[in-house]
């Protein structure tokens, strides 16, 4: 039964809860509290059920805003003096704290329980006028700390704010020059049709050498995206960037994300509205937050996709943490396929910010040896240095790489090395 006191108080109780969501990130506006507060009033206000059923068919519009909608559905409704007792218990360490069932609280849900606090009262007069110095040797710029602030630990509003700023970035890959030719004043090839038209047209006069160059362009970006529940935070942050690249005219973007298996939102993505992209891609990938199966998607990929997109010396990121169980060798024959066909294969894995990150796991054995170039991705700064190191034309050296590539080999001679 809902413990609300009168029923009276129903209506403002669900405007509160729809408050709490909104701060917890789910969008409401004030027409869907008035459509839920007629829902609730059709059914029996006694049935948990029946009142539960009704807020979420209301309240909730995406899939991935489910869970948060649970667990604050049991908080709030369970005991109205519970967000009191959870306020207490939120403020010293957010991340620790658990639902009445034992469930780990969401850091956003708990921000937005906090958010819903009462301001602490005004200091005495006296107390104020004695306390007039301030010790900011401890303090930081919050736009510093967001920079650093891993994906996954963010909170609702952390979480918008470094989206604006992954909108920011605008990345552009180099020009390189492809096979096709074009008319130039000093190129260094002889256009002779070209040149035999001027004469036709001079009457036989002196003939006058048309050339031509190679064109520039900018060689195209393949992202494979992991999608599978440790790389949800971090799928969503790199989602993010792909579709702000993707909004340059002159980029070339497919995006392909797995889980257990291969989808191509390469046309969900090219939404204009970022909200409207991931909301269509979330109704395409049905495996989100799921399994992964890397070496059977990485698979998939060359041989259905690989010949279309992976033209003009394409830039392919292999997005994932590389915690794949595959017992054989599939995973390694699948990346060493794919880093033969282009000429820059950069493996992003979040896992990479832990400093004393090893290549134990036997996904992260396969991948390893096959990749030119990685980078951790867990955090804005992350971001932004893959974003400098797309415009450039080559890899970075890094002697980690190196390192790990002989200790591998010292480990498993069998395993091929690609240089």
């Amino acid at each position: 039964m809902i413990q609300d006191g009168t029923s009276g108080r129903l209506p403002a109780n669900i405007g509160r809860f729809a408050r709490l969501l909104r701060r917890a990130g789910i969008a409401i506006g004030p027409g869907d509290v008035l459509v839920a507060a007629a829902a609730v009033a059709a059914v029996d206000m006694a049935s948990r059920t029946q009142v539960h059923a009704a807020l979420k068919a209301t309240l909730v519009k995406r899939r991935e805003h489910l869970p948060l909608f649970e667990q604050a559905f049991d908080v709030f409704w369970r005991d109205p003096q519970l967000r009191e007792r959870l306020l207490s218990l939120l403020l010293p360490q957010v991340e620790s704290e658990r639902t009445p069932d034992g469930r780990k609280l969401a850091r956003r849900l708990a921000d937005a329980f906090a958010g819903d606090a009462p301001p602490p009262p005004p200091p005495p007069e006296e107390k104020l006028r004695e306390e007039t110095r301030i010790d900011a040797s401890l303090t930081w710029d919050a736009t510093e700390r967001l920079k650093t602030r891993d994906f996954e630990q963010m909170s609702a509003d952390e979480a918008a704010e470094a989206r604006r700023a992954i909108r920011l970035l605008r990345t552009r890959l180099p020009e390189r020059p492809v096979r096709r030719l074009k008319a130039a004043p000093r190129g260094p090839r002889i256009d002779l049709r070209r040149s035999l038209r001027g004469q036709i047209r001079t009457g036989g006069e002196a003939v006058t050498l048309a050339r031509r160059r190679h064109r520039r362009a900018r060689p195209p970006l393949v992202a494979i995206v992991d999608v599978s529940g440790s790389m949800d935070a971090y799928a969503r942050m790199m989602l993010h960037l792909l579709h702000a690249m993707m909004q340059d005219a002159g980029q070339r973007v497919s995006v392909f994300l797995f889980g257990t298996r291969l989808s191509e939102v390469t046309r969900e993505l090219a939404r204009r509205d970022p909200d409207e992209a991931l909301e269509a891609i979330g109704r395409k990938v049905k495996d989100w937050s799921g399994g992964t199966r890397i070496g059977p998607a990485l698979a998939a990929f060359n041989r259905r996709y690989a010949r279309r997109v992976l033209t003009r010396n394409a830039v392919v990121l292999l997005v994932t943490d590389g915690l794949d169980r595959a017992e054989d060798d599939s995973l390694s024959r699948a990346v060493e396929r794919l880093a033969h066909l282009t000429p820059r294969l950069i493996w992003l894995n979040p896992l990479l910010r832990f400093d004393g990150f090893q290549p134990a796991a036997r996904g992260v054995r396969a991948i390893l040896p096959h990749v030119h170039e990685f980078r951790a991705v867990h955090n804005l700064t992350g971001l932004k240095a893959l974003a400098t190191a797309l415009t450039r034309t080559k890899a970075e050296a890094d002697p980690r790489l190196e390192a790990w590539r002989r200790g591998l080999r010292a480990d498993d001679a069998a395993v091929p090395i690609r240089r």
